[in-house]
């Protein structure tokens, strides 16, 4: 596959510095590129077959940790329908409580919008078990920044990926599609941790 930029970095957080916290520590420098123009091939049953699409590359990095009480998060990159970009993230306690939260709008034009904790809000429509974990996800779930409201529809309800035996983490990582007010508006990549057990940061 071949991805190619088709709009300027997308900076998280203050031009890159992405808090995660309270304290000025609990943060990471990240960067986003939604919109990557793909064409290339993947085989199916041995024989190639040409593919397009659009992606989305997040890079992100820290030698920080998180609050001692969080236990995970919830997280979502987005390619809009329009050319509009959205990236929002919650870090959750151990009670399940949002510790912080943080999401970013850019437009088609590239005006970007950077959604504080009181403006953002994380809420589970639907939950899903996974029969080999048996943690608990909540694969729909509604994001309000501001006063817009995203809904998230997960593809297939089973998107766990068990990494017990590499990185010794059970995430929920897979597609959604994104509805913005009521109406289609593009689809993306729902990353939730912390389900089967608090991460060890």
């Amino acid at each position: 596959l071949t991805l190619q930029p088709t709009q300027p970095l997308m900076l998280q957080g203050e031009s890159g510095y992405s808090r995660k916290g309270t304290q000025p520590q609990q943060a990471s420098y990240y960067y986003s590129e939604p919109q990557l123009a793909v064409t290339g091939t993947v085989s199916r049953q041995g024989q190639p077959v040409t593919v397009t699409g659009t992606a989305w590359l997040d890079h992100e990095w820290s030698s920080s940790v998180l609050d001692a009480d969080a236990a995970g998060w919830d997280w979502l990159g987005a390619n809009l329908d329009d050319g509009g970009a959205l990236m929002a993230f919650r870090i959750r306690s151990k009670t399940g409580r949002t510790l912080w939260s943080h999401a970013a709008l850019r437009n088609r034009d590239g005006k970007m919008t950077q959604f504080g904790q009181d403006a953002v809000l994380f809420t589970p429509q639907r939950h899903w078990r996974s029969p080999r974990t048996t943690a608990t996800y909540p694969v729909a779930m509604h994001i309000r920044t501001g006063g817009t409201r995203w809904q998230l529809i997960p593809l297939q309800d089973d998107q766990e990926l068990d990494a017990r035996r590499s990185t010794g983490t059970v995430y929920w990582e897979g597609a959604v599609t994104i509805n913005r007010d009521g109406a289609p508006a593009g689809r993306g990549y729902l990353e939730m941790t912390g389900y089967d057990q608090a991460l060890k940061l």
